[in-house]
């Protein structure tokens, strides 16, 4: 099955992104030309997903010096003021960090080369970044199918599909390999408030893809359960702690425990860019908070009093207990979450060096 819609991609003198603040009602893309205007994308949600960021975070490092002063110190000194801006925009999402240092490791370990040369490295290793993750979410997806039955419902919170990676996705990524596999499944997506990406972005890409989709309020998720009328959960995850606990959009936690109440399994599906092993724990992960007018407002249409207090947490954290599993590229992480990671990053330093 062919992607209808590319979601981040290099274009030589600039960045074609799909614009995900306009879907569904218009399928636009724009041209990224600066890193200033790589980091509004960012901060403004146009581009959104962790694996999406970490490959806009490296893609926006390359163009920022792409027209830098090829002498030193003012290449270095741009450099660095591009990696600082990439790395200021959003808290939660781990591979925006994963993909600045490793940005900074190529640049600090390659001084030796020409400005020129350089530059063209850093080109090449954004784009690099951007094949990498869609051949990891095929490889996501291609460990995690099985864990799908044929006849299954599987419920998905947010979006964690093709629109937040580079391709093919993650915990959509294991929700499409089993439907190309033959399977016939059909998927449950929350809407996701309060920005409603499963509403205008999971439910738009499922679509897209010709998977049997419904989309429910995120507070009807707990009366399908209790009917027997969900099989499945597949999430993403923005960050995930060394003990496996996972930072996910806000209502994946209550998804969760609605989940263990009702004996039903649910996973979560990352690459292994996405886990942090430097915290011990969930509660380590900084969580952003947002703009209260995300809330009060849908769209430019108030549906709230003026004046009254909002608290708009973006992210909650799974603790590692209601987690059935991990779907990784390397295969699907089991208790205890730290061997098993342990196990995964040492097989990839193997075989890619990296």
């Amino acid at each position: 099955m062919s992607d209808p819609f590319r979601t981040i991609e290099w274009k030589g003198d600039h960045i074609r992104l799909l614009d995900q603040t306009l879907l569904p009602l218009r399928e636009e893309y724009i041209e990224i030309r600066c890193v200033d205007e790589m980091c509004e994308a960012i901060k403004r949600l146009s581009v959104r997903g962790a694996p999406a960021i970490g490959v806009a975070a490296a893609m926006g490092i390359a163009l920022g010096v792409m027209h830098a002063e090829e002498c030193e110190p003012e290449l270095s000194k741009r450099f660095y003021e591009v990696c600082s801006a990439i790395a200021s925009t959003r808290p939660t999402a781990v591979n925006l960090f994963w993909a600045v240092n490793r940005m900074k490791a190529l640049f600090e370990s390659n001084r030796n080369l020409s400005p020129t040369m350089l530059k063209k490295l850093l080109i090449d290793e954004a784009i690099l970044v951007e094949t990498e993750d869609r051949r990891l979410c095929e490889r996501i997806g291609f460990h995690g199918a099985d864990l799908i039955n044929d006849g299954d419902t599987v419920l998905t919170h947010c979006n964690a599909g093709g629109l937040a990676t580079a391709g093919y996705g993650t915990a959509l990524g294991v929700i499409r390999a089993a439907f190309e596999q033959g399977k016939k499944i059909s998927v449950i997506a929350d809407e996701t408030r309060p920005l409603n990406q499963g509403a205008r972005i999971t439910s738009w890409e499922l679509m897209k893809l010709g998977i049997p989709v419904t989309l429910i309020p995120d507070n009807t998720a707990g009366a399908l359960m209790q009917r027997g009328l969900i099989n499945k959960v597949v999430v993403g995850a923005d960050r995930i702690a060394s003990n496996g606990d996972a930072a996910n959009k806000i209502g994946t936690y209550s998804v969760a425990v609605l989940s263990k109440f009702h004996k039903i399994p649910f996973y979560v599906a990352a690459p292994l860019s996405t886990i942090d092993m430097t915290l011990k724990s969930g509660t380590e992960i900084p969580i952003e908070e947002r703009n209260s007018e995300e809330v009060t407002h849908i769209g430019a249409c108030r549906i709230a009093p003026e004046g009254v207090k909002v608290r708009n947490i973006a992210f909650d954290v799974t603790p590692h207990e209601l987690i059935h599993g991990i779907v990784t590229e390397w295969g699907v992480a089991i208790e205890p979450y730290g061997q098993s990671f342990d196990k995964f990053f040492l097989k990839a330093k193997e075989e890619t060096g990296l």
